[in-house]
């Protein structure tokens, strides 16, 4: 599947709460994608499954595989297809930060936009 129609399909799952489903679409990608951007789409493959560790109440799993995600995004400053890496660092660092202060983490905080600023 192109990039565009990934993160198009990751973004609608993603906006529907199926982050585990998102990060299997954005797993394909990083696994057959090229290899320049295999980083790129494992940060994003692991952003969704630190949000799914959310959703399942797993604080510490979520924070693990979200500080893997943010520090593979802050490499790509200036990703392809409109990712918002350094937004989406940002995002992941924001949210490793909830969970440490026990804040109430809604559904709607947990759908990130992957393209374009947040």
């Amino acid at each position: 599947m192109p990039a565009a129609e990934t993160l198009a399909y990751a973004q609608d799952l993603l906006d529907r709460g199926l982050a585990f489903n998102a990060h299997e679409v954005l797993e394909a990608a990083w696994k057959n994608g090229p290899e320049d951007e295999k980083t790129l789409w494992q940060s994003l493959a692991q952003l969704a499954v630190g949000i799914t560790h959310v959703q399942r109440g797993n604080g510490k799993g979520a924070v693990t595989v979200l500080r893997r995600a943010s520090a593979g995004l802050a490499l790509h400053g200036t990703a392809p297809y409109g990712i918002d890496a350094s937004g989406l660092a940002d995002y992941a660092d924001a949210l490793i930060d909830a969970i440490a202060a026990s804040a109430v983490i809604t559904p709607e905080r947990l759908r990130p936009r992957l393209v374009g600023p947040h």
